[in-house]
């Protein structure tokens, strides 16, 4: 939910993740790589979803140092921990996206039960409307069947959005290239969710380059499946040129 901006003041204070590890550091290369990739900030990383299941954490983060990282950077960390108390050491996979849908849409793939990793309704703008909260759960769903080509954070105080490129991985759907925007409303503290359809990866990057100049019109919708027809590869996504950032 906190996919662009800091997280508004709540009530009750921001939770702080635990990674529970203490006790497991037989494997010092395994640790020091996760310390690199995921715990080097861990007093900055937010939990806005976690579950536990015996030796098993899944954990949707989101990462507030992400805003002084390079333009564009996903603002959401995603960490499955599987852990062997017999030889006190870890194993970990974690991948950094632009949404937390696709979060836990990758840790649900990854073991999780779809019902546990709800996110926090506390932390982050709620769901503007049924649309958001509809695509949201497709993506949840769905998220194996698309590859991201491009994503880009803006966390401008005077437009927070992210976009996402995606290629569906069945030739046959319709619109094969989506492009998903999510923007936040500051004035009302909420955030909608939109999907377009397009046909080539060359026309999806350049509307969400357009949407981030303030230029792009609106999205295309979806074409239904029976006017699909078969895709081009996805080509290597084209480097963000957009502008910088707000800090």
């Amino acid at each position: 939910m906190l996919t662009s901006t800091e997280p508004k003041p709540v009530r009750k204070p921001i939770p702080q993740v635990d990674f529970d590890l203490d006790d497991l550091d037989a494997d010092e290369e395994k640790y020091l790589d996760f310390y690199r990739k995921v715990a080097v900030h861990e007093d900055m990383l937010v939990p806005l979803a976690q579950h536990h299941d015996g030796p098993h954490s899944y954990y949707v983060l989101f990462d507030r140092t992400a805003t002084w990282g390079h333009p564009g950077m996903s603002q959401v960390l995603a960490v499955h921990l599987q852990r062997d108390y017999e030889k006190r050491t870890f194993s970990f996979e974690q991948v950094r996206l632009p949404l937390p849908a696709m979060a836990q849409s990758w840790l649900i793939h990854r073991g999780c039960p779809t019902d546990a990793i709800a996110l926090d309704p506390d932390l982050g703008p709620p769901a503007a409307d049924d649309a958001t909260r509809a695509l949201e759960r497709r993506l949840v769903g769905d998220g194996d069947h698309y590859a991201m080509g491009y994503s880009y954070t803006s966390d401008d105080p005077d437009d927070m959005v992210v976009v996402v490129a995606l290629r569906a991985l069945d030739e046959r759907a319709p619109s094969p290239f989506r492009v998903v925007v999510e923007e936040v409303d500051a004035e009302t503290w909420t955030r909608t969710l939109r999907e377009g359809g397009f046909d080539t990866v060359g026309e999806a990057v350049q509307w969400c380059d357009d949407r981030l100049t303030g230029e792009a019109g609106p999205l295309p919708p979806v074409r239904p499946a029976a006017a699909a027809s078969r895709p081009a590869g996805l080509p290597k996504a084209p480097a963000p040129r957009p502008p910088g950032r707000s800090r």
